[in-house]
């Protein structure tokens, strides 16, 4: 496995200073959201070629990948106008992707949190969305990926199922796997709900998303450090070394004084 983490949790800094950081803490790899990792870069409208040439030459020289080159959009969402600035906006990022040296460009396929009927609504929106960027980075020789999260649209193993049927571009299109936007029920049988899905799309997933975390006495999400929360990483573990032993794993949520331990935990995972 390789070892990585969201780079905007550790602030927000020039290129080359923030892969210099990642990689004195001893990270192979990094998820790279631009606006928000980057000084001088506060929007997508703001990439430069020069921004993505030194993305390249500084995160090469430190020795880390970029698996991820987070672009996460509104792609479901009901308003035209909304979702087709969301489309566009991640049509430019697959070449800026591949520009900066990234392997592809992630997205969740939602904002807000949403109820069982309005995920009803929106679901053929999300379709329609991936559809035309799946068309794009088959014209440009891209990757994309999405990821499945329980409170939007992409919620399920069959509606993940149904959208890589639809799509049917293994090459172009892949998937984020993330257990914590999965698990709405800590209490159900986890190794029997991993297994589920990893034996339904494992072989489409080119990058995990680690991250824990508790809950508050109003039911409410609260990070925590990996190993001190609900997530139960037994069988993902298992999966990843029978299967997949060079996936990346991407810290999320990292809080940077207690890295090393977290690293630690990602190692023996």
């Amino acid at each position: 496995m390789k070892i990585g983490v969201r780079a905007h949790d550790y602030g927000k800094m020039e290129i080359e200073r923030l892969a210099a950081v990642l990689h004195d803490e001893g990270y192979q790899a990094a998820q790279l959201a631009l606006p928000k990792a980057f000084s001088g870069i506060d929007t997508y409208d703001d990439i430069t070629p020069e921004h993505l040439t030194r993305i390249r030459r500084a995160f090469e020289d430190a020795g880390i990948d970029i698996p991820v080159f987070g672009c996460y959009m509104d792609l479901g969402n009901s308003d035209d106008a909304v979702r087709g600035k969301a489309v566009d906006t991640f049509k430019k990022c697959l070449t800026y992707c591949k520009e900066a040296g990234a392997k592809m460009v992630g997205t969740e396929t939602a904002y807000p949190r949403l109820t069982a009927e309005e995920k009803k609504v929106w679901y053929p929106y999300m379709k329609d969305s991936i559809q035309r960027i799946a068309e794009e980075a088959q014209r440009v020789d891209a990757v994309f990926a999405v990821e499945p999260v329980y409170w939007h649209p992409l919620e399920s193993i069959a509606a993940t199922l149904d959208m890589l049927r639809t799509v049917n571009d293994p090459q172009h299109m892949r998937l984020i796997f993330d257990a914590s936007n999965l698990l709405s029920d800590p209490s159900i049988d986890q190794d029997a709900f991993w297994n589920d899905w990893l034996e339904a799309i494992g072989s489409h997933i080119d990058a995990m998303h680690i991250k824990d975390f508790t809950l508050d006495a109003d039911g409410g999400y609260v990070p925590a450090l990996l190993g001190e929360g609900v997530i139960d990483y037994s069988a993902i573990s298992r999966w990843l070394h029978e299967n997949r032993p060079d996936m990346y794993l991407l810290r999320e949520e990292m809080v940077p004084a207690h890295a090393q331990k977290d690293i630690n935990f990602l190692k023996n995972l």
